[in-house]
């Protein structure tokens, strides 16, 4: 498959440090807090989703990171410079999608493509040029519209175009901004194969925020929670369900009747279900909590 192909050409580097390095990172506006010691580490290579309720800091966060906007005060280092000292050629081994499309309406899909992947080129790291533009085109599905206007373009396909001009110059670090609003499932679904292969094959290492928590427990290997300021919770969905939402379901039936039980736990509680009933038991299944259930417990806890 071609979009395949369009990302396997990515260096096979390794994992020297931390792409991205935060430490007691604080940004205030006038008498207000905004970040209050922000950390992490992202390692080469990993996807990070960054969450947090309207007002947390998420925004500011990556201005921050992307050279945009001067922090208070911290230690701030993407692929190890400090973003607001960044130069041209820093800047040209990042991608940023933002939630709003830029207006190049006039422009012809394929021509734009092209003529922004030409920037790209004198900062081209070996083994690491631009993307062919056919094939950044078909890799996140404007095939059909390479040669119309962006002005006629729909929402979901401007969307599209936005991620394209985002990683025409195969970036090392990509910043993503509720990335996937306005898509439809199919849409949605191949950004996120996008995202894996990005990862996966070109080693990127990807910082996104989104309000779909759906979207980010099947993209991210880590997530971080931002609340009042500070990174109040991390790990994987998995890691982060077992610590802060213990309770899981178990769901069974048994003589025709369907049974439902919340329980810390779930082993103990299936262990004497089997004990007492035996092979009466049917339709067994055992859920935890999900990501929305755990996010929800997290924020609810930091605002009481």
């Amino acid at each position: 498959m071609e979009a395949v192909r369009a990302l396997e050409g990515g260096l096979d580097r390794a994992n020297t440090g931390a792409a991205i390095e935060v430490r007691g990172l604080r940004m205030t506006y006038g008498q207000k807090q905004v970040l209050q010691g922000v950390g992490f580490t992202v390692g080469a290579g990993e996807v990070i989703a960054l969450l947090g309720p309207n007002g947390a800091g998420k925004t500011t966060t990556i201005e921050i990171l992307e050279g945009f906007r001067a922090p208070s005060a911290g230690h701030v280092r993407v692929l190890g410079i400090e973003p607001v000292r960044g130069d041209e050629r820093w800047r040209a081994r990042l991608g940023v999608v933002l939630q709003s499309w830029r207006d190049h309406g006039r422009w012809r899909v394929h021509e734009l493509l092209r003529h922004l992947s030409r920037y790209y080129e004198p900062y081209a790291n070996a083994g690491r040029p631009p993307f062919d533009t056919a094939e950044l085109i078909e890799a996140v599905g404007l095939a059909e519209h390479a040669r119309q206007r962006v002005n006629r373009l729909s929402g979901g396909q401007r969307r599209r175009l936005d991620v394209a001009i985002g990683i025409v110059g195969r970036p090392e670090v990509l910043f993503l901004d509720e990335p996937t609003a306005g898509f439809d499932p199919r849409a949605r679904r191949d950004f996120h194969d996008l995202v894996h292969r990005l990862s996966d094959l070109d080693d990127t290492t990807i910082l996104l925020t989104t309000h779909d928590l759906d979207e980010a427990e099947k993209l991210a290997d880590r997530i971080l929670i931002l609340a009042g300021g500070k990174i109040v919770a991390e790990g994987s969905a998995d890691q982060l369900s077992r610590e802060f939402s213990r309770d899981a379901q178990v769901r069974w039936s048994r003589g025709g009747e369907h049974f439902v039980h919340a329980t810390e736990d779930a082993t103990g509680f299936v262990r004497g279900l089997f004990e007492q009933y035996g092979t009466e038991i049917g339709d067994l299944e055992v859920r935890r909590a999900t990501l929305e259930d755990t996010y929800m417990t997290i924020v609810q806890r930091e605002e009481a």
